[in-house]
């Protein structure tokens, strides 16, 4: 017991210590007795994992921060955010020094690691733990590059007497490369999948090859690939920290990359067949992907999230919080069951009116539901809680009509998100700001209203679609004419039960704007609140365009004078929220705190 409240009071006082490259006492954590025994040791390093995931789904790239989504509280950090009060002593999302916390004992691990006794722990495992190890601080510098750009590269433990003022941010390329280094040298002591489902949540090979292709689609877009409002970028003794010039290769890394981890032969994309259903079903597949532990899509996750508070957040009133509200933004975003656009004249999309007929499966709209919500892909009905749909969370009849007023008590619980119903305006747990909340991840084995939450699986951070949309991206920006582009794409929408892009939009097929706007599309749908949204507007600088800051929902606060489902004007869409932005934000704020400890640092541009 003294050992692990050695550890937990090391890790208390890391987190509260003075500058995020001294994260202190060493004494604590350097101490004979703490490398003497493999449970130590291994506890050591479950504490570093403790670092690779922030959110419980709720962080501002997964909830709030981009036009698929909103939270209700106007006080919450991203709301904040997003009103334009936020300043580089904000601390919003305060995650530079905690990736710091997790840098620094990834070298603490290493330089202890081989004291423990062979007796206590092999050589191999040994080994293993040190590529784990590796790919861990990888993964937290790629966490600081994505979020706030170049960072301070640190080569080892540093003195607590070390003189900070000399460690400046290191350029993107020269960031860019420190993460391939480090994960080349994970990937190469580390299997291609794990044997033993014990292991799972721990990277394998493939998830040093998918965070690589990751951060080579990064530096191939926009934002680092010859952006000219950074061309001031430098640190104080003049070097410039952001690339000048445009370079078209960089797409070709970007696309090799991902290929790589298609070639790896490792993954696939999930389908109900692969849980036991005897017959291709696309609801099921997209649905249970997220609710099936460890599947073959996943390639990297953590089980280290808090999956009653999403679930909680994410479900309606009475039982849940109402929290995380989906917008009007991403619901027009999904396509019809045809797989065109509802902006296509010939989709079938119907804007007014309710529907006269249920849809051809059990998963998709009810007769009444608003013509809206009618004849759309499986994904939408997987993802978002619209107004009349019946309440997932809820096991029983009786839980069911828990959710419902008394004129539509009928074991269904069908979400009230009109003004006068249980989770509408008027409600006094707080109500549905847009008419839709999130759905994805909420299993329908829960019971929201006991406060039941039955999965527990991960919280997954990599999967196989993100890496198929990631080289039909790139390709498509240097050889838009590649066939593996409608391939890959294909085996997305395929899986998502709708057509091919070539049979519904054939003239995208070599046209490189056509075909980007698709796939754009395609990972605004497939990724929705999995934090893919916020950093793809950010990556292609279009975050800032007026049709991500213009955010729309339905017209909740229309009274609907007790009509409840029947009232039309509810389904009127409204801007609830015009988004303040400047172009500073495509990047966050280093912690003036941390600007003023160490003199060499340099400030985002802007902030």
């Amino acid at each position: 017991m003294r050992k692990l409240t050695c550890i937990l009071l090391f890790t208390t006082l890391a987190i509260c210590s003075c500058n995020y490259l001294d994260k202190k006492p060493d004494n604590l954590l350097t101490e004979e007795e703490i490398w003497k025994t493999r449970s130590n040791a291994e506890s050591y390093l479950h504490n570093i994992y403790s670092y690779v995931n922030n959110t419980d789904g709720g962080d501002f790239a997964a909830m709030g921060a981009s036009d698929e989504s909103s939270v209700i509280f106007p006080t919450v950090a991203v709301r904040q955010m997003v009103s334009g009060n936020w300043s580089a002593s904000s601390g919003y999302f305060y995650n530079w020094g905690n990736y710091y916390v997790g840098i620094r004992k990834s070298f603490v691990f290493e330089q202890n690691i081989d004291k423990v006794p062979s007796s206590q722990l092999s050589d191999d495992l040994k080994v293993q733990y040190k590529a784990e190890n590796l790919f861990l601080r990888g993964w937290f510098y790629w966490q600081l590059l994505r979020q706030y750009g170049p960072f301070v590269k640190v080569d080892g433990l540093l003195n607590p007497n070390e003189d900070f003022n000399h460690y400046p941010r290191a350029s993107f390329d020269t960031c860019v490369a420190l993460i391939n280094r480090l994960m080349d040298a994970a990937s190469a002591q580390l299997p291609g999948v794990w044997a033993s489902s014990s292991n799972f949540g721990r990277p394998a090979r493939g998830a040093c090859l998918a965070v690589k292709a990751s951060l080579a689609l990064l530096a191939a877009s926009p934002l680092w690939n010859g952006n000219l409002r950074f061309s001031g970028f430098k640190n104080q003794n003049g070097e410039l920290l952001a690339p000048a010039a445009y370079d078209e290769n960089k797409w070709r890394i970007a696309a090799a990359a991902a290929k790589a981890v298609i070639d790896g032969g490792n993954y696939k994309l999930f389908t109900n067949m692969d849980n036991g259903g005897t017959s291709f079903d696309p609801y099921l597949s997209v649905r249970d992907l997220f609710l099936t532990n460890w599947n073959d899509e996943i390639i990297f996750g953590t089980l280290q999230w808090w999956r009653w508070g999403f679930t909680k957040c994410a479900s309606p009133g009475p039982g849940g919080y109402n929290m995380y509200n989906a917008t009007q933004n991403l619901v027009d975003l999904f396509a019809m069951k045809n797989g065109r656009t509802i902006d296509d004249p010939v989709s079938e999309y119907v804007e007014k009116g309710f529907a006269q007929d249920k849809g051809s499966t059990s998963w998709s709209h009810r007769k009444g539901d608003w013509n809206m919500y009618a004849n759309r892909e499986a994904r939408f009905y997987a993802f978002i809680q619209y107004n009349g749909r019946p309440v997932l969370p809820a096991s029983t009849t009786d839980d069911k009509n828990y959710f419902s007023s008394e004129a539509n008590v009928n074991g269904e619980g069908r979400s009230e998100f009109y003004f006068s119903g249980k989770s509408g305006q008027k409600a006094t747990n707080g109500g549905n700001i847009t008419g839709y909340l999130v759905l994805k991840r909420v299993s329908p084995n829960d019971n929201i209203r006991n406060d039941v939450v039955s999965y527990h699986g991960p919280y997954i951070l990599i999967r196989y679609a993100e890496i198929l949309l990631d080289y039909a991206e790139a390709l498509n920006e240097y050889d838009p004419g590649n066939p593996d582009i409608v391939r890959y794409l294909n085996l997305v929408r395929e899986r998502a039960g709708i057509p091919g892009i070539e049979t519904v939009y054939p003239q995208a097929v070599g046209n490189k704007d056509l075909m980007r706007k698709y796939i754009l599309r395609e990972r605004a749908v497939e990724l929705c609140f999995e934090m893919d949204r916020y950093y793809t507007l950010t990556r292609r600088l279009l975050l800032g365009k007026p049709e991500h800051q213009a955010i729309y929902g339905m017209d909740v606060n229309a009274d609907d004078g007790g009509q409840g489902f029947a009232f039309t004007g509810f389904y009127t869409r409204k801007l609830f929220q015009q988004r303040y932005w400047d172009d500073k934000m495509y990047l966050f704020p280093i912690n003036q705190s941390d600007i003023e400890r160490d003199r060499a640092l340099v400030q985002n541009p802007g902030w």
